[in-house]
């Protein structure tokens, strides 16, 4: 359903957040698709000090006068916005960080884009922004920031013909994981026999491959160019095989032949747990290609192979 050997080679892509898990992969499979790739980083970021061969690095210290320099060298054909600062639950200190990154910067991106005539944007979003499975209900401040973003957004498109397309991501996962997400903690535990204390484990989860993800964001700027494409879209990027936390820890049993030490519903359900998962819109012309047991064999034999 998807094919990036698609993508006409010497395309240029300007990226944020490049340097994340998502964003790195992204850099990866846009390099190999033949895209000129920029990205914007902060400059304490990793490719400030070790670049990587092909990729032009634009430094941002948190100034409009950055994202419109790093545009107007890059001049992209897409930019792919995937910086964001994740927090399950906020404090007051983490306030300010949370709006520089999810709406300020994005402001200066979509400013930048108007100043410089670009025109084609892939944004991501979260699913929490439909807590409930409502049209919109935030979660926590985290979804509430990437909506406020969304909703700066519809004004330049209107007011600035950008076109978007905005990926609503669940949980991601794939080889070089180092957040400390759930399956990270689900393999350490299998490696050291250590006991994990989680919640009752009904909860709704929908794992998806950091591969089929990444062809995702190329497909989603094949269709921000495509002018039979609405200027505005907002899809649900699903791995397809949604299921609880227990039949997640099940698979992940049944794969590696070994038994995982949990104490379920030793640890509460945190504030507003969502337990069942918003059924939006899909992607026309994507779908994922990866299956849940085939990505965890993957990543057991990665950690095999590092040990």
């Amino acid at each position: 359903m998807h094919d990036s050997s698609q993508q006409a080679l010497g395309q240029r892509a300007l990226v944020t957040g490049g340097t994340g898990f998502i964003g790195s992969h992204l850099v990866e499979h846009l390099r190999a698709a033949g895209w000129v790739i920029h990205i914007l980083v902060r400059p304490d970021g990793e490719h400030m000090a070790r670049p990587s061969a092909g990729v032009h690095i634009h430094p941002y210290r948190g100034q409009t006068a950055d994202v419109i320099e790093a545009m107007e060298r890059s001049r992209p054909d897409v930019v792919f916005h995937l910086a964001s600062l994740f927090l399950a639950q906020h404090t007051a200190q983490q306030i300010v960080p949370l709006i520089e990154t999810n709406v300020l910067l994005g402001v200066q991106l979509l400013e930048a884009m108007s100043g410089a005539g670009v025109k084609s944007l892939v944004n991501t979003g979260t699913s929490w922004q439909h807590f409930h499975s409502d049209s919109y209900l935030p979660v926590n401040l985290y979804a509430a920031t990437k909506q406020a973003f969304e909703d700066i957004l519809a004004y330049y498109a209107d007011a600035e013909g950008i076109h978007a397309v905005t990926l609503s991501l669940f949980d991601s996962y794939g080889p070089g994981d180092r957040r400390k997400k759930l399956l990270r903690l689900l393999l350490d535990c299998l490696e050291t026999n250590g006991e994990l204390q989680m919640s009752t484990g009904e909860q709704i989860l929908d794992l998806v491959h950091v591969d089929d993800l990444c062809e995702a964001f190329l497909h989603a700027a094949r269709l921000v160019r495509d002018p039979k494409h609405p200027p505005m879209a907002c899809y649900a990027v699903s791995g397809g095989e949604r299921m609880s936390l227990r039949e997640i820890v099940a698979t992940l049993e049944r794969t590696a032949g070994r038994t995982l030490r949990i104490d379920w519903g030793a640890r509460p359900s945190r504030p507003r747990e969502v337990m069942h998962l918003w059924d939006g819109p899909a992607m026309p012309g994507w779908l994922p290609r990866i299956k849940l047991v085939d990505g965890l064999k993957a990543l057991l034999n990665e950690r095999s192979h590092c040990v």
